[in-house]
């Protein structure tokens, strides 16, 4: 690989690595997405007429957007000739590929980790998958697939409706494995002036979110009931439906806080109760408890209880909707949701990442690129242009 100095300046901690991305959908640009908001200088290669995850409809209509911004976008046929020499050109201009096409594609257009790591030694491979190397390995998985195989949809669900969760989970988390990967590996070329191939995985991250129900069954022999059948360690730890038919999650998960709950409610004399007097006896009849407490907080409108909660110290949480996040004054105070042009010219708000690095809040740079947008500018640094 070229030695390169990318350094632009914008002081994040990725300035100066450059990443090379042939991703579509949700992992790998999510993977990229992250890499690109910590200062690295991400070039997406889409195909021509643009990577097809522009024009989803439904659900998937926001992927883009969501997962793509702080990117320049080159367009290249990597099929014909002279498209594959110029991605070969600037792949060997990068520190770190990035792709999640399906298994062996990457290997039949001589772009695998393998064929490159020849070339380019220094060259971090990043292959987001469905499953690492395994009986599983050839198989074609989706996040809704592995949520099947990996126990998330069985606990989610009640008893025999087994239910995916309601967004691209493993999608989203196996980019951020995938760029944890690189950060780890950036770290060990510093010592060992070589690249290595990175994996991730749809199937191993799903396992790896359902790892505290598998120890639960190794501990107790019990397997772990459904997420609505479970039985729950608290005696108040559940959703109640206030007046007005609306819903708020209220948690009373120690004697102290039982105690300041009936009071904010107006409940005193389930203090008077001894059978409700410690937690262990109020999860021994925690069904009669959870009606008693509903029909005391069918009287509470939620706009009224939850300051009194959020004062007292109690759990809560209102049930809200995607819609309603646009306009949530903590993440509109905080800096977490902030506008970007869009490749249309227009301007949407976007969630940043969910951290901060010495009190800043890795942002938007620049709009959200146009295809091939950037095609000229990047391919311009390669020795005798190529052409497309």
């Amino acid at each position: 690989m070229n030695s390169i100095n990318n350094k632009t300046g914008n002081g994040l901690p990725l300035d100066g690595i450059r990443v090379i991305e042939f991703t579509h959908m949700v992992m790998g640009p999510t993977c990229g997405m992250i890499l690109a908001d910590l200062g690295a200088e991400v070039i997406k290669i889409e195909p021509p007429g643009g990577d097809k995850t522009r024009q989803l409809p439904g659900l998937g209509i926001g992927f883009f957007r969501s997962f793509n911004r702080n990117k320049k976008s080159v367009v290249l046929d990597i099929n014909t000739p002279e498209g594959h020499a110029t991605a070969l050109a600037l792949i060997g201009q990068c520190d770190v590929m990035l792709e999640n096409f399906r298994p062996g594609l990457m290997t039949s257009l001589g772009l695998d980790h393998d064929t490159l790591s020849k070339i380019y030694p220094r060259l971090i491979c990043v292959s987001h998958k469905g499953f690492l190397p395994g009986p599983y390995e050839k198989r074609l998985a989706l996040d809704e697939v592995v949520q099947m195989m990996g126990g998330l949809s069985y606990m989610t669900g009640p008893k025999g409706r087994p239910l995916r969760a309601g967004t691209s989970v493993n999608d989203i988390m196996g980019g951020m494995f995938g760029a944890i990967g690189v950060l780890a590996a950036l770290r060990e070329r510093d010592s060992t002036d070589r690249g290595q191939e990175v994996q991730s995985a749809l199937f191993e991250n799903c396992v790896f979110l359902s790892s505290q129900h598998m120890q639960q069954y190794s501990m107790t022999g019990e397997p772990p009931p459904p997420m609505p059948s479970r039985v729950s360690a608290w005696s108040v730890y559940d959703v109640f439906t206030l007046a007005a038919d609306e819903q708020l999650f209220i948690g009373a998960v120690s004697d102290k806080q039982f105690v300041t709950l009936c009071g904010v409610i107006g409940a005193p004399e389930l203090l008077q109760d001894p059978s409700l007097s410690t937690n262990a006896k109020r999860v021994d009849v925690r069904p009669e408890l959870l009606r008693r407490l509903g029909e005391v907080l069918r009287h509470h409108r939620v706009d009224e209880l939850s300051p009194k909660l959020e004062a007292a110290g109690i759990p809560y949480a209102p049930i809200v909707r995607p819609e309603q996040l646009i306009d949530d004054p903590h993440l509109r105070a905080s800096g977490g949701l902030v506008p970007m042009q869009t490749d249309d010219g227009g301007t949407t708000d976007v969630v940043l990442l969910p951290l901060t690095l010495g009190g800043r809040r890795p942002g938007v740079r620049q709009p959200l690129a146009r295809v091939g947008e950037h095609t000229e500018e990047v391919l311009s640094r390669l020795t005798g242009r190529q052409t497309t």
